[in-house]
């Protein structure tokens, strides 16, 4: 693949991935929508399974992780240009490819040791679990270094955790997850530990509660005297804020890519209703408030995809990318919630019906401009970088 000042060029490989992916959303995962209920979270596990078995067969498993670990070894950057793929469906935003193209685990797993790798993450992968990461508390999750008050204290071998986490999406149905803590109250930074704590824990409770969406309840996470083996640290201790910041920041391309794949379907409905629908005695398409509409979506979104390719560009080359990451999720999240605004006006009442996807997108997209960090924040940590 080549950089140059005139542009990306995707390899034949991504390209033909890319195509690979955007059959199986057409074909495969958009019928099967049709047929359940608009607001249904995911696809029945009996349709499910035989599509994870062909994306598995053809090597489109889990394409973000290592391949010694049963992925498919790709980096940020490639995963963005599929992930805008995986998303063009009813469930793009919420389970982009619906999960067929595998669930996978946070990304913090691969800090841990090889055991640890071993025994969480590959049968995960293997056996498409849910896995969760659990690190906003309802005091607030915006600024983790304060914000983390979930503690844990070392007893001998073990840890003893007590606290509540909020906002942790599958953790009443994850087979195991990562909890970031605070083991040293006075350490500030340096004082935050990461743990993997399994389903069944003893201690251990996660209750689902209801959202803007209704799919993919997010759970408020509890700890009372939950026991953890020390073998159960990831990473070093006091080296919590590390993983944590770089799961945010790897995860901010991908969410931001998601953004951009679900404008450009509501972009592709809204071109083409305007094509068809006709208004005393004009096409949509004809009127100048509609071909500006369209316009100003198309700007939009080629503006989101440049930030967030640009910034993805930089992590598989250990370059720094949070402030790219901080400006691709803010304009991505901000700009899908204009373009789908305005393909919903476009539609008319048809927006708003669930016969259309755009009403649970539009609902949707309002929940991505605090998930993964809120604008305000990214606002603040970009004049934070310009000013230093």
């Amino acid at each position: 693949m080549e950089n140059g000042n005139n542009g990306f060029v995707l390899s034949e490989e991504l390209s033909a991935l890319r195509e690979q992916v955007r059959r199986i959303i057409r074909d495969e995962i958009i019928p099967i929508e049709n047929r359940l209920d608009p607001d249904a979270p995911e696809i029945p596990e009996s349709e499910f399974r035989p599509l994870a078995r062909k994306t598995q067969a053809a090597g489109l498993w889990c394409m973000g992780v290592p391949q010694k670990y049963g992925g498919g070894g790709l980096g940020t950057f490639d995963m963005c240009v599929l992930m805008e793929e995986m998303a063009q469906h009813r469930m793009g935003l919420y389970n982009p490819g619906a999960g067929v193209f595998g669930r996978t685990p946070p990304p913090v797993i691969w800090a841990g040791t090889e055991e640890q790798i071993q025994q969480y993450a590959v049968p995960a992968i293997k056996n498409a679990w849910y896995t969760f990461f659990a690190i906003t508390e309802p005091s607030g999750g915006s600024d983790p270094a304060g914000a983390i008050q979930c503690r844990a204290v070392r007893k001998g071998d073990t840890y003893v955790l007590n606290g509540t986490k909020i906002f942790s999406s599958h953790a009443h149905e994850a087979e195991w997850g990562v909890v970031f803590t605070r083991t040293d109250p006075n350490a500030g930074r340096s004082g935050i530990t990461a743990f993997i704590v399994n389903k069944n824990t003893p201690g251990f409770t996660a209750r689902p509660f209801k959202v803007l969406r209704t799919a993919a309840l997010p759970c408020e996470v509890h700890f009372e005297d939950c026991t953890l083996p020390a073998e159960q640290r990831l990473g070093p201790e006091g080296g919590g804020l590390t993983l944590c910041l770089d799961l945010l920041t790897g995860l901010r391309f991908p969410y931001s890519a998601c953004n951009i794949g679900v404008g450009v379907a509501a972009l592709r409905m809204a071109v083409e209703h305007a094509k068809q629908r006709e208004t005393f005695g004009e096409l949509l398409a004809r009127r100048q408030a509609i071909q500006w509409m369209l316009a100003d979506s198309e700007v939009e979104l080629r503006a989101a995809r440049w930030l967030t390719w640009d910034g993805a560009w930089k992590i598989p080359r250990g370059e720094d990318a949070r402030m790219e990451a901080s400006i691709a999720k803010l304009y991505s999240s901000e700009a899908l919630g204009r373009v789908i605004d305005r393909a919903v006006q476009i539609h008319g009442g048809y927006g708003v019906s669930k016969e259309f996807p755009l009403e649970r997108w539009y609902r949707e997209a309002r929940i991505r401009r605090i998930g993964e960090g809120p604008s305000e924040v990214h606002r603040m940590v970009i004049a934070r970088n310009l000013l230093r």
